[in-house]
């Protein structure tokens, strides 16, 4: 391994690719994946892949101050851990952004059975989640993913890549796994 790595840093071509790839995904706003960086940049597979893993050896470096993260089957440039405390206060998200316990309720309700309907989660609730519905739907954490072959045809609810994003996962399998307890408090009885 330490061969390739050592071939990458003396092909110069490798330096352009890699430096390629960290404009695009600076230029985009949402992570992008292996596919799309294939078609805007016209590199083959292995070549994004060898630039993806050039561009991750060296946001490694001390003196960078972004790494390359992974999120929902893309790829985006984050600020390191270390940083992250000098600036959250001016980037990081507003009080306003902050979710409620029931809003968090719900949403994890949605994450974990989704697709759901919103009648399916007021069971489980044993509230009306009209109002966190609401507001998730704004906050572009869950969105609507069609609706229920049952009568009424009622509205299905789904995760989206903002919370993703917002929860640091690469998908929604990286949650975390429920214990038998758990697992109860999400079954429609």
């Amino acid at each position: 391994m330490s061969e390739v790595k050592n071939s990458q840093r003396e092909n110069p071509e490798i330096h352009s690719q890699a430096a390629l790839i960290e404009t695009v995904l600076f230029l985009e706003t949402d992570p992008v994946p292996v596919e799309k960086l294939i078609k805007i940049t016209g590199l083959t597979e292995q070549a994004v892949s060898e630039a993806l893993s050039y561009l991750s050896d060296a946001c490694k470096n001390a003196d960078r101050g972004l790494e390359l993260s992974q999120l929902g089957g893309g790829y985006f440039l984050m600020p390191k851990e270390e940083h992250w405390e000098i600036l959250k206060e001016r980037y990081g998200k507003k009080n306003d952004d902050r979710l409620s316990r029931a809003a968090l309720e719900t949403l994890s309700i949605i994450a974990y059975s989704q697709p759901i309907t919103k009648s399916e989660i007021e069971k489980i609730r044993g509230v009306s989640a009209d109002t966190m519905i609401r507001n998730l739907l704004d906050k572009e954490l869950i969105v609507e993913k069609g609706r229920k072959d049952s009568p009424g045809r009622p509205m299905m609810y789904g995760t989206t890549l903002k919370f993703l994003t917002v929860f640091k996962l690469k998908s929604i399998a990286d949650l975390p796994k429920l214990g038998e307890a758990e697992k109860t408090k999400f079954e429609l009885n």
